[in-house]
């Protein structure tokens, strides 16, 4: 089933990419992309098993020209159809370390990907967005994924939260340039471990201490559908045990 409208959802994994993919393929085609194909493939084909459309795209989000690809990709893809809304959700750049054993790659890492992917994408979604004014059932969204990070640079996370701040500001800009124009900016910080098969093993106190992926999707799909009386820039989540 190939919707007039697909999303595209950058940093795709089996955890939260792979729950906002499952939630916006309800209702749109769904371009993923991600460096390894083994991110997505197994996605893409379960999607398509399910009676949705998606397909999958190897991108380095942290490389223009990769990106250009990847875009170039999809033109040829969807033709004739426009986009809806695209997520900005990759998970790499995370490096634990005190700062006297950072190194200048571990640093740059963060940025590369959330400051340098955050822009790469936006430049090549906005004038694709800008184009789906009053053809999509939804304001033309675009959503970047934020941390805790983005707000608090904590001891030993000088390199996320350098890039996590960096995209911050990146969505604050966008959100006050295109936000007049029509497109929903928006920012959403994740706060807390999120319940993904890389923190199975993770065990707490409290069985709610966890972040449900498929909850976080059905946030985005919230901000994807508020009309633009109420856009929201900025939404936080966490378990309502969470100290913050």
């Amino acid at each position: 089933m190939a919707s007039k409208a697909f999303a595209i959802i950058a940093g795709v994994g089996p955890g939260t990419g792979a729950s906002i993919a499952r939630r916006f393929a309800q209702t749109y085609s769904v371009v993923l992309l991600s460096r390894n194909p083994d991110s997505f493939e197994p996605l893409v084909k379960d999607i398509n098993s399910s009676g949705g459309h998606a397909v999958g795209i190897s991108t380095d989000v942290s490389d223009a020209n990769s990106v250009r690809a990847a875009f170039d990709q999809i033109a040829k893809q969807f033709p004739s159809s426009v986009l809806a809304a695209t997520i900005f959700n990759p998970s790499g750049g995370f490096v634990r370390k005190p700062f006297l054993e950072l190194t200048e790659d571990d640093y740059s890492s963060s940025l590369k990907l959330q400051a340098n992917g955050g822009f790469n994408i936006a430049k090549h979604s906005l004038p694709l967005l800008l184009q789906a004014r009053g053809a999509t059932p939804h304001p033309p969204t675009l959503i970047f994924t934020g941390a805790t990070a983005s707000l608090k640079g904590s001891a030993n996370f000088a390199s996320l939260a350098s890039g996590k701040f960096a995209l911050r500001a990146l969505a604050q800009s966008l959100a006050r340039e295109f936000g007049p124009q029509g497109i929903h900016v928006s920012h959403a910080i994740i706060d807390g471990v999120i319940d993904i098969p890389r923190t199975k093993a993770w065990t707490f106190e409290h069985e709610d201490a966890k972040l449900n992926p498929d909850a976080i999707a059905d946030s985005y799909w919230h901000l994807h559908t508020q009309p633009r009386t109420t856009f929201a820039f900025e939404m936080d989540l966490r378990p309502y045990i969470e100290k913050w």
